[in-house]
């Protein structure tokens, strides 16, 4: 188990704002955010490479805020492997054994333990410059494994792989996961990475964590718009929510929806585009919300369909298979119909202000929100991480960084 506990930490104009959350034992936590969001000073705060300037950071029940990396019992995967690139494979998953305690006479049981477990015992004599980028990144977390770490961090290590190696190397991080049973915290960008591989996802926004909770309660019920558009829900607008019955009527600018919500009043809506029917202007939809409107554009995205359809005020993004838009016979400019139930409707408290990491939500001026990166201040470009306090023997025996970094923590000692 980690624990992270009102986490403050400021490098140059950035901070990390009070940040707190917990990995249970065994869990499979992602956090996800833009590039700049604090992601990684999260993670080398955790790991001891930064010291907060407030907080706490707890293992297994203890207090570890003052200890040294190398005491921690944490394995750190960064998104660039970091390896050393005048050592062999070999040398390169043993390399932090030694900083660890670990008996010289065990080194070759335990690499050939993690080689095996990864399936890099082939590699172990090659050089590291010979290896592709998805063979790299094994290293780097054989590496971790190796020194038997009570928690795995992952700093976006499947970010500079092709698309087959990023997907054979997710499926692998998941097997690996059920057979070991380790807590891990890995953060990303990419919401179908966090799909995959978490069963916890946290959002972070310009050094803050905006919400944290179980995978389907994070990508289902956002708690503002921020989070809805991030995690793939196109559809959020602005309503005004007045109670019917045991559902609620919400009136948007295309017309009125029914959701199921207590909330009224100004409330915020995001209905996630895998679950809004589409069909020609008059369809008999089996739903109980429709919307009229005309279609914009229509996009391939592999194995699904994307439409994006105008409306009175608001624009809809829908999902549709391949198979469903052949037998559709939708294009561009036509007329159409969209459905979705009560249930499909995601409502949560609105203000002008939204907290999304304090910067406003704007509405643009047809009722929906502006996409990510336009019309808001840019998240804060991160920091370097100081160093300086840690020595050349702690800091390398997490990171291993490459030898320009070695080269500036020597000389800072």
């Amino acid at each position: 188990m980690i624990r992270a506990v009102e986490l403050r930490k400021r490098l140059g104009e950035f901070e990390l704002n009070h940040v707190s959350f917990e990995v249970a034992e065994g869990a499979y936590a992602v956090l996800l955010g833009p590039t700049g969001c604090g992601k990684t000073v999260l993670l080398e705060t955790l790991v001891g490479i930064n010291r907060p300037d407030e907080g706490q950071v707890w293992l297994d029940g203890q207090d570890v805020t003052d200890v040294a990396p190398e005491q921690r019992g944490i394995g750190f995967v960064y998104q660039r492997s970091m390896l050393f690139p005048h050592l062999s494979v070999r040398q390169n998953v043993a390399y932090g054994l030694r900083y660890h305690g670990v008996p010289r006479s065990e080194y070759g049981a335990r690499v050939g333990r993690v080689a095996t477990l990864l399936g890099i015992g082939h590699l172990l004599e090659r050089g590291v410059g010979a290896l592709s980028g998805g063979e790299m990144q094994k290293v780097a977390l054989a590496r971790a494994l190796a020194i038997e770490p009570r928690v795995l961090l992952f700093d976006e290590p499947l970010a500079a792989l092709d698309p087959p190696a990023k997907e054979a190397l997710c499926a692998e991080l998941a097997a690996l996961h059920r057979q070991l049973g380790m807590t891990i915290l890995h953060v990303t960008h990419d919401q179908d990475e966090a799909r995959v591989l978490g069963r916890t996802i946290g959002v972070l926004r310009d050094g803050r964590l905006l919400q944290f909770g179980p995978k389907d309660e994070v990508f289902d019920r956002p708690n503002s718009p921020f989070v809805a558009r991030f995690v793939g829900t196109e559809n959020v607008f602005a309503g005004e929510a007045v109670a019917e019955g045991t559902l609620s009527r919400i009136q948007l600018g295309c017309g009125s929806v029914r959701a199921k919500t207590s909330l009224t009043g100004r409330v915020g809506v995001c209905v996630r585009p895998e679950l809004v029917s589409i069909g020609p202007e008059g369809s008999a939809l089996q739903a109980a919300n429709h919307i009229r409107g005309k279609v914009e554009a229509v996009s391939d995205r592999g194995a699904l369909v994307r439409y994006q359809v105008a409306t009175a005020r608001e624009a809809f993004v829908v999902l549709q298979t391949k198979r469903d838009y052949a037998a559709s016979g939708l294009a561009v400019g036509q007329p159409v119909t969209l459905g979705f139930e009560p249930a499909a409707v995601h409502v949560f408290p609105w203000e002008d202000n939204q907290d999304s990491g304090g910067v406003p939500c704007p509405i643009g001026p047809i009722g929906r929100i502006g996409p990510i990166g336009h019309g808001s201040t840019p998240c804060a470009r991160r920091a370097p991480p100081h160093p300086s306090y840690l020595s050349y023997r702690s800091y390398t025996s997490y990171s291993s960084p490459e030898r320009r970094c070695v080269s500036t923590l020597r000389a800072r000692r």
